[in-house]
């Protein structure tokens, strides 16, 4: 189990060193600002880091990404305008990895497989419905998943992305017929209780971009009891 470095305001920080922090971000928590006007993820941990080094004035964090407000699990933030640049080229050059897993009640056909899909995005509604061939204004997604447990009433897949699309995992999972438990907007019949979908990032591979360290971080799943069965 990942040791949790902090608790505060719910917070769970699972690494942090001098240019960079990790945390692992809730269910409904929203990484940036928006128009809601909800406390975001990182006024958090900018208050956590004022607080755990006693800093008076400004903190700098940068987002170098971000998660679906219903979605759990890492999140990278860079504590210095050092890290950031070199962070958001290793997004870029897509030199993390990153693994997430998904809980679905529709077994998909094939046990493991890639998809690929066209996905277009939708403003109005904050959608985006994935195409099998290229229209206007799409854009090329492909992740690949496989089957990693069978659960009474669910499965669990592992997905890795290749590309970091809108809803990728959402849509994609979706047109194949397996929608995420919870996720009402890409399909799934009822919501969750706490209103996440149950999708959750959880590892990340990179090179430290400043040490040059090789980082493997886990993120601890959500307390509830499906996601305790996978384990």
């Amino acid at each position: 189990m990942p040791k949790i470095l902090s608790n505060k305001d719910n917070l769970q920080v699972i690494y942090e060193d001098n240019h960079i922090i990790v945390v692992n971000k809730r269910a409904g928590d929203i990484v940036q600002g928006d128009k809601t006007g909800d406390k975001p993820l990182s006024d958090i941990v900018k208050g956590f880091i004022a607080d755990k080094y006693n800093k008076p004035g400004k903190v700098y964090l940068g987002t170098v990404h971000r998660l679906d407000r219903p979605t759990t699990g890492l999140v990278i933030f860079s504590k210095t305008s050092k890290a950031l640049p070199r962070l958001n080229k290793l997004f870029v050059s897509k030199e993390i990895s990153k693994t997430y897993w998904a809980l679905v009640k529709n077994k998909p056909e094939k046990e493991a497989d890639t998809l690929i899909h066209w996905l277009k995005k939708n403003p109005k509604n904050n959608k985006s419905t994935a195409y099998i061939k290229e229209i206007p204004e799409s854009k090329k997604a492909i992740l690949h998943y496989k089957t990693i447990k069978t659960l009474d009433n669910y499965y669990l897949l592992e997905v890795n992305l290749e590309t970091g699309r809108h809803h990728q995992i959402r849509a994609q999972l979706s047109s194949i017929g397996s929608p995420i438990k919870g996720d009402l907007k890409y399909g799934f019949d009822r919501s969750n209780k706490d209103a996440s979908i149950s999708l959750h990032a959880r590892n990340i591979k990179f090179i430290h971009p400043v040490s040059q360290d090789n980082l493997n971080i886990t993120a601890p799943l959500p307390k509830d009891p499906i996601w305790d069965a996978c384990l």
